[in-house]
């Protein structure tokens, strides 16, 4: 799982890069916009992986193969309508999207180029983190890891082919993500077809009367969704309120957020594999396992947190010239790197203990611990700081990942105190 996570942020890296290098800080802008929004849509929808994994960790270890099947069937219908949502609301969307942003004509064009396309891969997209949730949940981290690269692999291939070879500019690089998404359903129903002759399981294509009830699966998923609308809020601000300050403040985060991204996403790593463990612990009855768990993934968290720092510290303007040759984005990215620095050994807990709470399904602990950190760490420390601006927004996110982080860990060890993870 660490190192399938890797491989995602490539995909940015390189997205950047081929951007970054067509001479205009409004190109960068652009897909730094359109890919804002579009995460934003599509990781609102992460409680669909998010709650797949704890269910079927769970049923896992309860040995429940007539609930492995039921959870994933539900997850698919419900991922399949918030996407055909989506699709259908992408309008609405763009504008509310240039209505926020108030960012340059220049730079909403680009936006809207990337939006319009990247929009029609919510299917597969959606499908994918059910797929790859349900992969976790019965402990197969070899599939998410192939089923992720295949799709950078081929993300990055068509990436370089349509913007560089056919000077497609900002479209292709969003085609190039839609052909990837939909390569990787493809794959990833290979993968699960393979699962279900493994563990004996059957699939059944007619709709039962309790599969069509999505009302109990949408109730559990609603503390995970609000959970991923309030960071989603958090990094959406990041982006629009930068619009607020030039192209070249959002080109110059857009370039920055990829360092979070590799943060996130080796942090994330861990995380899913804690999912996947403690989640079957759970369903075990096993509160030792559980702690067990929990320790490992701390200790390997500070491993990769201390890495990235000192990569970040001694390579990271090396790295922001490798993305970006616009002079006026390079120097600017660079000024903030401080924050990126400081970033990894910061959130390292918010990440891991993530992975934990959706393993025991405390969605409403996670619900809580976010509503906080977003009113305090983020809003309220931007309210604090905001004459000092870009700074305010970086201060912001490091307070915000922090105080996540702090919040979930207390709340950890309450519950282990008392005896009640298993409740």
């Amino acid at each position: 799982m660490i190192l399938s996570n890797i491989t995602v942020p490539l995909l940015g890296l390189v997205d950047t890069a081929v951007i970054g290098h067509l001479g205009s800080a409004h190109y960068l802008a652009g897909i730094a916009l359109g890919a804002t929004v579009i995460s934003m849509l599509f990781w609102l929808a992460g409680f669909l992986r998010m709650s797949t994994t704890g269910l079927i960790a769970t049923a896992y270890g309860e040995q429940n193969k007539r609930q492995l099947v039921a959870s994933l069937q539900k997850s698919i219908m419900l991922a399949l309508l918030v996407a055909l949502l989506l699709i259908v609301c992408q309008h609405p969307l763009a504008w509310l999207m240039a209505q926020l942003s108030d960012a340059s004509a220049q730079t909403i064009e680009q936006a809207n180029h990337y939006f319009y396309i990247r929009i029609y891969s919510a299917p597969a997209a959606l499908s994918n983190l059910v797929l790859l949730g349900w992969m976790l949940g019965v402990q197969y981290g070899r599939g998410p890891f192939l089923l992720v690269l295949l799709t950078n692999v081929v993300n990055i291939a068509l990436d370089l082919y349509f913007v560089l070879g056919l000077e497609m500019g900002v479209k292709g690089a969003a085609l190039a993500s839609v052909m990837a998404d939909y390569c990787a359903l493809g794959f990833a129903l290979w993968l699960v077809s393979r699962l279900f002759k493994r563990h004996q399981l059957q699939w059944h294509w007619y709709l039962s009367p309790k599969l069509l009830q999505l009302g109990t699966l949408l109730r559990l998923n609603g503390d995970i969704f609000f959970r991923s609308l309030m960071l989603q809020l958090c990094f959406s601000f990041m982006t629009f309120y930068g619009a607020r300050l030039g192209d070249v403040v959002l080109a110059a985060n857009a370039v920055l957020m990829n360092f979070l991204l590799l943060i996130s996403f080796a942090m994330d790593g861990i995380a899913y594999a804690a999912e996947a463990k403690v989640g079957q612990a759970k369903g075990a009855k096993d509160e030792q396992r559980v702690r067990m768990w929990v320790r490992i993934s701390m200790q390997w968290g500070l491993v990769f947190a201390l890495l990235y720092a000192l990569i970040f510290l001694l390579g990271g303007a090396q790295i922001i010239r490798l993305l970006t040759d616009v002079p006026a984005v390079n120097a600017m990215a660079i000024t903030y790197l401080p924050w990126l620095i400081a970033m990894p050994l910061i959130a390292m807990g918010c990440f891991l203990f993530d992975g934990v709470f959706v393993g025991l399904m405390r969605a409403k602990d996670m619900r809580n611990t976010m509503i906080f950190s977003a009113a305090v760490g983020f809003f309220g420390v931007f309210a604090l700081t905001q004459g000092l601006g870009n700074h305010a927004l970086w201060a912001a996110m490091t307070a915000f990942m922090g105080l996540r982080g702090i919040t979930l860990a207390l709340r950890y060890h309450r519950l282990a105190k008392s005896h009640q993870l298993l409740i």
